[in-house]
């Protein structure tokens, strides 16, 4: 797969489920931006239907425009990827290694809304402070500023 040369030129998804303090599963719905490795949404809820998938890509889309193409796997919601095989989605693969050890694994949930908010600061810190080593150790927030995608935030 070839890499992007810019922002929306491919954005990558896929679901990460974690548990509450008490027990009760949740999904995790993860875009990225696989140029600037931006983490575009991390969307919390008990379950995500695709119709919820398609009014959330239409929310980020508002702000930065859409992108020339999307790449999903085989989950139950959206199946484009072969089966078995990560490297067809390897960019958020990898994203979402980082997610659960440097946030999931890092927190305790207590309710969803308590998910939502220690996640989004988890984004934001990835997205503006964390250095990347797949883009020249810099964050995502710095291939942006100059880019086509950048002039529609």
């Amino acid at each position: 797969m070839a890499i992007p040369q810019d922002a929306n030129q491919r954005w990558s998804l896929d679901f990460v489920s974690d548990t509450l303090t008490d027990g009760r599963r949740f999904r995790i719905l993860c875009v990225i931006d696989d140029f600037s490795r931006e983490c575009l949404a991390t969307v919390v809820d008990n379950s995500i239907s695709g119709e919820r998938v398609a009014r959330e890509l239409d929310i980020i889309a508002e702000h930065r425009g859409y992108p020339c193409m999307i790449v999903s796997d085989n989950g139950t919601e959206l199946a484009f990827s072969r089966p078995g095989k990560p490297t067809d989605n390897a960019f958020i693969e990898s994203f979402n290694g980082k997610f659960r050890s440097e946030c999931l694994n890092a927190h305790w949930f207590l309710t969803l809304d308590d998910a939502r908010l220690k996640m989004e600061e988890w984004r934001k810190d990835y997205n503006t402070v964390r250095h990347h080593s797949a883009i020249g150790n810099k964050p995502p927030i710095s291939l942006m500023k100059g880019s086509s995608a950048a002039s529609a935030t």
